[in-house]
This record gives C-alpha cells, structure tokens and sequence, in this order.
C-alpha cells in the first residue's frame, strides 16, 4: 500500500478553542502548537531485539483543526507473527508490496517537520522510531514530546477510569473513532483524548505547552490562582523573594529566568507540600534582577543567612558552623570553637556539624601527640600526667616532660598537615586501619575511615578556599550561556562585582570601570575572611568552569602540590555515604570533594 497524506477540512474539536481562546501567556501557547499524534504497529515490543515497524498512521492537528493525516504500511521484511496478525489484521500478503522502513520513515519524518510528536505510551512508539533513525542513517530531528498516558495520569482523579489504557481513555473521552490496532484509527483516537485532557485543564491554568508539559494535579486551584503573582518578573537571571502580608520573606530562591521560574510555584511542576503552603501565605514576589547567574546565587545566598526564611532549609544559619583551631599559646592544642578570631592562628573547616570537627580533630590526635587536654597551661607546668602520657599519646607538657622546642616541632607538624601536606595523617590511621582490619574489628576500621575523610574533606577546603582569600583581588572573565562575556570581580574571597561585556565598547575600559565601582573589602582572619564559605566555594567553582581567563590576579595563585585533595578520591565514597563532612548547601555538594583544579596564565601558580 503506498503512503497517503490527506489535509482535511477545517472542523472544530469539542471545546478546546473555548478553552483556550485569549491568553497570552508566556511560552507557546497551545492554540498555536501544532501536535502530530502518531502510532505504530509493529512485530513485536523490543526494537532492539528484532522487532520491525509494519503501520505508521499520524494526524497532525492545531487549536482544534485537523490539518492533514499520514498513513503507510511498511514492508518489515520479516514475517509477521501469527497472534500480532490476529491483533493488528496485518498480513503478510498486505505488507508485501508496501514501502520499506527506508523511505516510509523519512516521509513520516518529513511530515511531523516541527510538531510536537504526541503518542499513547510514548516511550514506545517514538523509541521505534528512534531505533530507525538510528539504523538507517537518518537524523533524529529531536522532537519535543508528549505522552497522553502519563498525562492522563497526572489529570485524571482516582477512581476516574479503571486504568489509562487508550480504549478506556477513548470510551471516557466519548471518542468519534474506536481503537482497533490500527495506527490511523489509533492515532484518532488519541487526538481526542489529547483533545479531551486538554478541556480538563483549561480551567486550572493550563494554556501553554510548558504548563502542559510539567503539569501536576498535585498543585492546588489556589495555589494557580495566584499566578499573576509573577508576571511582573523580567525573563533575567537573578533573585526571587516570596513575602507575606506583613512583607516578611517567606522563600528566597534564584535562577536563570526570574519569570519562568516563580510561575512555575503556581502552574506547573511545583509539588512540595511545603511549597504549597508558602504559596498559600504569599501576596507578592520581589524580583532582583542580577548581571550574572553567579551574581544570583551569590545574593540569594547573602539574603537567605541574613533573613533566614522559614521555608528556605538550606544556607539558612552561615554562621552556625564549627572550625577547628590550632591555639596559639605555650602549650598549643586542638580547640573546637565557633567563630574565626583575628589571633594569628590557624583554623581548619569549616564545618556543617560539630561531629565532623570532633572526627577530624580524632584523626588528628591519631598522627600527632600534642596534648588533649583543655585549658592553658603555663611554660612551667606541673601537675600529673593523665594516661595519655602513658600510652606515648601525648608529649606530656603537663608534668615538664617535653621541651618547648620538641613540642613546637610536633605542633608545627600539625600545622603543615592541615595546611600543605596530610601525608603523615593519612599514613597514621591507615596503618591504625589496617591493624583493625587484620583483627576483624571491620567497624572500628570504618570509625578511623570516616574520620580521615572527615579531615581530608576539612583540610581540602581550607586549602582550597585560603588560596582564593589570601588573594587582594581576583577579576576573571568566561563566556556565558548568552554567547556574552560575564565577568566578576573578587576581592578575599567575596564577589565584589559583576557584569556581562555589551557589544561594541572598548573591554580593557569597560573592566577598569567595573573595578573601580566594585566593593571595598578589607582583608580579616582566617581562610574565609571576607565572605561565607559557601560564597566562597561558589566562586571557585565558577574559577574552575573551562573557558575562564583570569584578566588580572593580585600576586601568585598558589596551592599545595601535596594538597589534601589528592588523598579525595579515596574517601569520596565513604564521606558521602556516612555524610562525616556536611556541605553548606545541595548545590555545593561537589564542591567540597573535588580534585584540585585551577585556572593558570603567567604569575599564576597551580
């Protein structure tokens, strides 16, 4: 049978022009989609396993109008099995003189030109489809698609239909054509589904094909009532916040595309319970338009430690984090301390949990026999000494029995662990593993496991976020998503600027501009003096993007070569799992594991 295309008369479809007949909403509309709906008939379930497509039937319709129909039979060159010509009534004898796959796939290729492909249990029909594409040589055009099954899923009630089959769908919907295994009288069928889910959501805000797409029942008519709440947003990168009546901050968030993505909390794909709720308390979205994405996620997180909205979970409390420091007094010690001071001492963290903090200072006393014990004590100590003494697990400066000297080498080894080379940390306690180990105490094994990772992930950071602080100022440059130059200013670890380059002006100008208009920080103490770690961390992360140019640095950019970043890899899976080290926040989750990395032009160490 050869293939036929046929464009039928204008004709409405029930209710769906009234549905959806003056929004002008952000996105495509769907009056002014066109959908081809296509189904296939096949030899078997698999394509990869040697089932062949012998019908392909397509519609193709818009706001209601059918605008022409596709069907073919296709020679499977194979023989068709005895039940699925039962099923289908395709035989052998009808596909015989039929086109092959070879030329009835890029006829319907060709027809579907910039529809949006629609199916019953798509993942089916269009991975036939695929598969073909693939054998034959033929691009996939990368069709945007749509799956009537798990629409009717998300729009249908409980109870509604016994199941989402397309004969229930079609007798629910009152179809005009009965599926009977045919691919045109399926494809029909499913064009009045569509047609008839598409009522459905019409009257709860539904009237674009983004809506459509990410569509949940799960979203109450309250919560869309309110989606004139961010129509007002621009379609820029940058920072939104939910208020209250009183105009308090509900929820602060960013993203790429203020607009899109606030309408998203009242039509489409937002389905936390919580979310609803704050929905429900809000009256108004702020929106503060950034140059850059990294301007964006740097403010919301500056807005969130600073209001601390109660349906924000994360980066909420910056300063509720642990450091462990490394005393400057007689007799140094390890102290577990809640704020970084301007002492000249040395600081290892942050940490998300004073756990972490204990685990990693345990790892630390594994390797070095500095005292444990709290408290100062004089040069000229004399008191008892506790049974760490006797175990020659500490140095014992309690009761005169170490030098100042022996006991300030000792603590300049702990120093150099923490802040260049872990190396006698990690070879302390995978000598104490693996004597664990040989006696079958597995557990006590993994305890001494976590605990380096713990240190290891600590120490890492530091590193890392101490060689971009340390720096007066860092101004780097990288082409973003818009095809423009961002460029971002960074001065001890805090973003002090940002823009993106316009077209036509003169760059070095324009740079010594942003510059001069950046914000004044002053140097303080510790490895994250002038910004949160979590900002901190971000900006590496951007630092370390491929395609950044650093534009100017202020003196070397230097980090360890026997960094603790190379002993990562070990533990990533073990600190992960048992979660020793907490990240500041979901997003930054790579970041405090990562392998070293960065950026380098001449006067730049890595």
């Amino acid at each position: 049978m050869e293939q036929t295309t046929a464009v039928r008369p204008v004709q409405a479809v029930r209710g769906v022009q009234g549905v959806q007949a003056s929004f002008d909403e952000l996105g495509r509309p769907l009056r002014d989609v066109t959908f081809c709906i296509v189904d296939l008939e096949t030899t078997g379930g698999s394509a990869a396993k040697g089932s062949m497509i012998t019908e392909i039937g397509a519609v193709k319709v818009r706001g209601g109008e059918v605008l022409g129909e596709f069907q073919t039979l296709v020679n499977p060159q194979s023989q068709i099995p005895a039940f699925i010509a039962v099923l289908t009534g395709i035989t052998d004898a009808m596909v015989a003189g039929a086109p092959r796959i070879t030329s009835a796939l890029p006829a319907f290729l060709e027809f579907a030109r910039g529809c949006v492909v629609v199916a019953h249990n798509a993942p089916f029909d269009v991975g036939f489809l695929k598969h073909f594409c693939a054998q034959t040589g033929q691009p996939w055009p990368g069709f945007e698609t749509l799956d009537t099954a798990v629409l009717a899923r998300r729009v249908l009630h409980a109870g509604e239909v016994r199941n989402c089959k397309l004969g229930t769908l079609a007798a629910h919907f009152r179809a005009t054509t009965t599926p009977t295994h045919r691919a045109l009288d399926d494809a029909r069928a499913t064009v009045d589904v569509l047609h008839g889910l598409l009522e459905r959501l019409g009257p709860v805000g539904v009237h674009t094909l983004e809506e459509l797409g990410t569509f949940s029942s799960r979203v109450s008519p309250a919560q869309r009532r309110k989606r004139h709440l961010g129509d007002h947003l621009p379609d820029a990168p940058g920072v939104y916040v939910f208020r209250d009546a009183r105009d308090r901050p509900l929820y602060i968030g960013t993203s790429k595309s203020l607009r899109t993505r606030v309408r998203g909390y009242f039509t489409s794909s937002e389905t936390r319970t919580r979310m609803g709720e704050m929905v429900g308390l809000a009256v108004r979205v702020e929106g503060i338009v950034c140059a850059t994405p990294l301007e964006a996620q740097v403010r919301e997180l500056r807005l969130i430690g600073l209001h601390k909205p109660p349906y924000n979970r994360r980066s909420r409390f910056p300063e509720k984090v642990s450091w462990v420091k490394i005393t400057r007094e007689p007799w140094p010690r390890l102290s577990i301390v809640r704020e970084v001071a301007g002492d000249g001492a040395d600081y290892l963290g942050p940490f998300g949990r004073r756990r972490a903090a204990e685990s990693a200072v345990a790892a630390l006393h594994e390797a070095f026999s500095i005292r444990q014990c709290a408290g100062r004590l004089p040069k000229a100590a004399s008191r008892a000494a506790c049974v760490l003494a006797e175990m020659r697990a500490c140095l014992s400066p309690c009761d005169g029995s170490a030098s100042i000297d022996d006991y300030a080498r000792e603590v300049e080894r702990v120093r150099a662990s923490v802040l260049a080379d872990p190396s006698a940390v990690v070879e302390a306690v995978e000598s104490k593993m693996a004597d664990l180990s040989a006696q079958e105490r597995f557990e006590d094994a993994g305890a001494h496991r976590d605990r380096l990772a713990a240190f290891l992930g600590a120490a890492a950071r530091t590193q890392r976020l101490s060689a971009l602080t340390t720096r007066a100022e860092v101004v780097a440059a990288r082409i973003g998503d818009t095809g423009s130059w961002e460029v971002h200013v960074v001065r001890h670890g805090r973003l002090a600027a940002s823009g993106t380059i316009p077209g036509g002006v003169d760059v070095r100008a324009w740079v010594d501009d942003l510059r001069a208009g950046a914000e004044t920080v002053e140097h303080g103490p510790g490895p994250a003096p002038a910004a949160s770690a979590a900002e901190s961390e971000l900006i590496l992360r951007w630092l370390e993007l491929d395609g950044l140019r650093l534009v100017e640095i202020d003196g070397p950019w230097i980090c360890p070569v026997g960094g603790a970043s190379r002993f990562l890899p070990r533990f990533e899976s073990a600190a992960e799992s048992r979660s020793a080290l907490v990240p500041f926040d979901e997003q930054q989750r790579s970041g405090g594991w990562r392998t070293e990395h960065r950026p380098t032009r001449a006067g730049a160490t890595a």
